[in-house]
């Protein structure tokens, strides 16, 4: 059997008033309830921690003595953890470890972070910014807290729990220096097959996404880049390398950027995931109400450029 924390509070409170009855007084147990547990811990350790025959009370021999200092360090360290879980329960301190897609980062989580760092200053974050994939791979892995992801057409992962937060558009990218690649203010993919295509690295959701919708069009992409992170699409584009088929989020804030929608349209699912065999602490409760609320205020104040439709999570 273990050494237990109970064991060595025991110890403790005998070393301190010299009398089993009153070192069992002083931990709230009966006396022969504190001689058991004591008597396990020697057992335990293979060496007798107490002389009970001492005509002035029980006494340390030497190898109680040696331990005293220990067992004091032990339970101060116990009571330290119990402190800094306590404050991280009650938002005094703690961290939260989020992750989302570039385009996410962009249009939605930086002003999240500021809102909710305003609010607890006193928790940490950090964030992870990568693929929808591998931001799922490191929730599984308990690399991160939480992640916005987005929910692909196979469906989520049991392993995780989900919160649909959005629904957005994509839509076709093109510098504002060039011609409209469509007269009418939409194109079809055999209309963005016939230009040259800028695309992330793999790992992008939008990547997969629209190579599909390629592949169920019976196009052949003609591709300009392929591989980078969201920001050197955007870049390129701007510059005139080619165009891209981007989340509607991404065009506000870049005035080099031109929007037009696909037809028939793409949309895309975007969640905030978590592991479903995890209970949330309430640092993570705290940044899901900062999200949702901070959505709400942007949709109602119509902050969004283009398609972008903010869910209404049921209670969690």
């Amino acid at each position: 059997m273990p050494v237990t924390f109970t064991q060595l509070a025991y110890f403790l409170a005998v070393a301190d008033v010299r009398s089993f009855t009153r070192a069992a007084e002083s931990v709230g147990v009966a006396q022969p309830t504190l001689s058991r547990q004591l008597k396990a811990l020697e057992t335990e350790l293979g060496a007798e921690l107490v002389d009970r025959g001492g005509r002035d009370g029980p006494v340390l021999t030497p190898a109680g003595e040696a331990l005293l200092p220990l067992a004091r360090r032990m339970l101060a360290d116990a009571d330290s953890a119990r402190t800094a879980v306590a404050e991280i329960v009650g938002l005094r301190s703690g961290r939260v470890r989020v992750g989302a897609t570039p385009s996410l980062c962009i249009g939605v989580l930086a002003d999240v972070l500021r809102v909710f760092h305003e609010q607890h200053p006193d928790i940490r974050l950090e964030l992870v910014e990568d693929g929808s994939q591998p931001l799922v791979r490191s929730l599984a892995r308990g690399e991160l807290d939480l992640a916005l992801v987005i929910v692909p057409s196979t469906g989520v992962d049991p392993a995780l729990h989900t919160t649909p937060v959005l629904r957005e558009r994509l839509s076709v990218a093109s510098p504002t220096s060039e011609r409209s690649p469509a007269s009418r203010g939409s194109m079809s993919i055999r209309e963005l097959g016939r230009r040259s295509l800028v695309v992330p690295r793999r790992g992008y959701d939008v990547r997969e996404t629209t190579l599909q919708a390629f592949a169920d069009a019976g196009v052949e992409p003609r591709f300009a880049v392929e591989g980078g992170e969201m920001d050197a699409v955007l870049r390129m584009v701007e510059a005139g390398t080619g165009v891209a088929v981007v989340p509607d989020l991404v065009f506000a804030g870049r005035p080099r950027l031109r929007r037009t929608v696909l037809t028939p349209p793409l949309f895309r699912t975007v969640a905030l995931a978590r592991r479903a065999d995890l209970t949330p602490t309430h640092a993570m409760r705290a940044f899901r109400t900062s999200l949702l609320s901070f959505l709400a205020v942007l949709s109602a104040g119509d902050g969004f450029t283009g398609d972008v439709q903010v869910l209404r999570p049921a209670t969690e």
